[in-house]
């Protein structure tokens, strides 16, 4: 997990840190895996990462325990397909209830090079089709993400060392 913490306070610095008074208290989702019960496979995996995708996500007003059930019962699953397929190497999410702050999810995918990050868009789209093959629901599930939250931005960043 201290592999996060640079790309998150770099990242969050030009969009995060504008927006809020104080620095945001971060507190990783309850289905994000915790550092004290991270696999050593899985911090041997990102810390071949290079670049990371970091997006950020404003829960609407009242939607956000909402929100964050959808990331955890309705974009984990997509995500754990799409590395499965070899799309990433790790993300993890993180989410800060300070209403100061521009954002309140912020979602951080390591990638080995900027080959796999040209991937990550189709690869996330074939995992949302193997789980749900019916165009029709992807179109409704789509439609009720956005009543949930705003894209607020998103940057790559170089993971430093």
């Amino acid at each position: 997990m201290r592999l996060f913490v640079p790309i998150l306070f770099a990242t969050a610095a030009g969009l995060g840190a504008c927006a809020s008074r104080g620095r945001p208290s971060l507190t990783p989702s309850p289905a994000a895996p915790a550092a004290t019960t991270a696999t050593a496979a899985t911090a041997a995996t990102a810390a071949n990462g290079t670049i990371a995708q970091v997006y950020y996500w404003r829960a609407k007003p009242g939607k956000f325990e909402e929100y964050t059930r959808y990331v955890r019962d309705v974009a984990e699953p997509i995500d754990d397909e799409a590395q499965r397929n070899g799309a990433f190497l790790s993300v993890t999410t993180f989410m800060t209830r300070d209403t100061s702050s521009a954002w309140t999810h912020l979602r951080i995918f390591v990638l080995r090079d900027t080959a796999q990050l040209r991937g990550l868009s189709a690869a996330l789209d074939a995992a949302t089709i193997r789980l749900e093959p019916d165009s029709a629901k992807r179109r409704l599930r789509g439609e009720y993400s956005a009543t949930l939250r705003d894209r607020v931005g998103a940057v790559t960043a170089e993971i430093l060392r």
